[in-house]
């Protein structure tokens, strides 16, 4: 408890918290930032794009790392798919700021996501494959496709029920489990995770979809019966 007099280091004069103090500024910067890409007519397309292409780096730098660099070379690439969040930060908030949301847009965004999670994980199976490490291998493989199966369910879902947000291992979860493993060197139980959480999201996203589409059967069939 602090005493009479005396104020919390971590909150500035007004009260408010450094981190919150930081928290702003990065906001106003990130402002800045998408103000002068709209005024420079940037397409959110390109953008979208450089974000892929800056996960491939990323892809280049795991497929290339071996024994002798692993370490550094994983920790380029968790910097490297950091540095990739920027792009998926400022496509959208670009769009809206220059009025150029489009269904494209949205779906052109979506189709890159999924490029850029597989060309991390086939980054990683190619280094374990030139490790010849084929259980680790196949353990990328199966990451790979799950991650894609969890972004597929859900979509798939909300064409049918109009939302699915159940289940934890989003690209969100996902991202920040890889640059962990890429920057502290602890990929392989990171793999693991991923593969786990993401089966079990999956299964979660089937069972409710079965759930509310079972209503909504029951309820056309009774309205058939009354009818």
């Amino acid at each position: 408890m602090t005493s009479p007099g005396r104020t919390d280091s971590s909150r500035t004069g007004s009260g408010r918290t450094w981190t919150s103090a930081f928290g702003r500024a990065c906001g106003v910067l990130l402002d800045a930032i998408v103000h002068r890409l709209a005024l420079a007519r940037v397409n959110p397309n390109v953008l979208t794009f450089m974000g892929l292409v800056v996960n491939i780096i990323a892809a280049f730098l795991f497929g290339y790392a071996n024994g002798d660099n692993q370490a550094r070379l994983f920790r380029y690439a968790g910097l490297v798919i950091i540095g990739s969040g920027f792009f998926d930060l400022v496509d959208g908030a670009v769009a809206r700021a220059s009025n150029r949301v489009t269904r494209f847009g949205g779906f052109f965004d979506s189709v890159v996501d999924r490029y850029s999670d597989a060309s991390q994980f086939l980054g990683l199976l190619v280094f374990y494959a030139r490790g010849d490490r084929f259980f680790y291998v196949v353990l990328a493989a199966i990451v790979m496709i799950s991650a894609i199966m969890v972004s597929y369910s859900r979509a798939r879902a909300e064409s049918l029920i109009g939302s699915c947000r159940v289940g934890f291992m989003e690209r969100p979860e996902r991202l920040v489990l890889v640059i962990i493993g890429a920057l502290f060197n602890r990929m392989a139980p990171v793999l693991w995770i991923i593969a786990v959480l993401s089966t079990i999201t999956v299964i979660h996203r089937i069972r409710y979809t079965w759930t509310r589409t079972e209503l909504v059967d029951r309820a056309a069939a009774n309205a058939g019966q009354a009818a």
